[in-house]
């Protein structure tokens, strides 16, 4: 029941924010985009609430965090834009250093909980993100993003928040790069062979989405939109009205998932021929 309006977000979130060059235009959209979208979601899970308590446990793992980190890390940007020294490339330097600093110190005072998520474990998970036991895990972020007694468990902001982390340092490092290029040591794209999708683009879009749901890509830190641009980098291709193509995979008749389908019975096939 949430999944429209998640499609939604993402939607907004690449036509509407991403591309915004100015920093500050660009965490205030994001911030409008994330906070309409978790009032939208609060709003369900007060009409509807969960069947059981594993949708309960999906929702405040997978779900909520989704426009809730976008809320973070907009605003952390919003923060750093506004409090950066106004002159002198190296006060600058020195003060998104001093942020990097603040954030591995995050990182290490919730490393147990990191290595948790990021080894998809979930022998905790009735504890960690049910509302029933968000009073025993207690974690007050030191910005009130968005708190709501009835819409959080106790460790949904947490995952959150880290997810939005990893964004940030992404962020920061841009900007040091473009305050002093050559500081950062950033990686340089993988060399391969150039490679061609000769399938059809409605396959690739199927494929994609497939494996944006699995949330094996970057521990499922990665948005639809990075995982798109990825895909088209590397097959050289350029996908556009990928939302509009999603939604016709879903109206198809009878299978929804053709060229998955498809994927398995040739590899099924392969593995018949190999074994005579």
């Amino acid at each position: 029941m949430f999944t429209t309006e998640i499609h939604n977000f993402h939607q907004l979130l690449h036509t509407q924010v991403l591309g915004l060059v100015d920093p500050l235009k660009k965490a205030n959209a994001g911030i409008e985009i994330a906070n309409d979208s978790l009032s939208k979601l609060k709003e369900i899970v007060e009409q509807e609430d969960f069947e059981n308590v594993p949708e309960e446990i999906d929702f405040f793992k997978h779900i909520k965090p989704c426009p809730m980190s976008y809320l973070i890390y907009f605003s952390e940007m919003r923060s750093c834009e506004s409090r950066k020294p106004k002159a002198g490339a190296s006060f600058q330097i020195r003060f998104f250093e001093k942020e990097l600093r603040k954030i591995n110190k995050f990182f290490y005072r919730n490393n147990d909980f990191v290595q948790y998520m990021e080894q998809g474990h979930s022998y905790m998970d009735h504890q960690l993100f049910t509302r029933n036991h968000r009073k025993n895990f207690p974690f007050t972020p030191t910005i009130n993003y968005y708190q709501y007694p009835e819409f959080s468990s106790s460790h949904d902001m947490l995952w959150a928040k880290i997810q939005a982390m990893y964004r940030l340092i992404h962020y920061i490092r841009e900007v040091l790069e473009a305050l002093k290029p050559g500081s950062v040591d950033i990686l340089h794209p993988q060399k391969h062979p150039v490679l061609l999708w000769s399938g059809s683009k409605t396959a690739l879009v199927e494929l994609i989405y497939a494996l944006y749901a699995s949330q094996y890509l970057n521990h499922g830190l990665s948005d639809l939109s990075t995982v798109v641009a990825s895909f088209e980098d590397f097959f050289n291709i350029k996908l556009d009205g990928i939302y509009k193509t999603y939604g016709e995979i879903k109206s198809r008749k009878g299978s929804r998932t053709k060229f998955l389908e498809e994927l398995i019975l040739k590899l099924e096939y392969k593995m018949r021929q190999d074994d005579v």
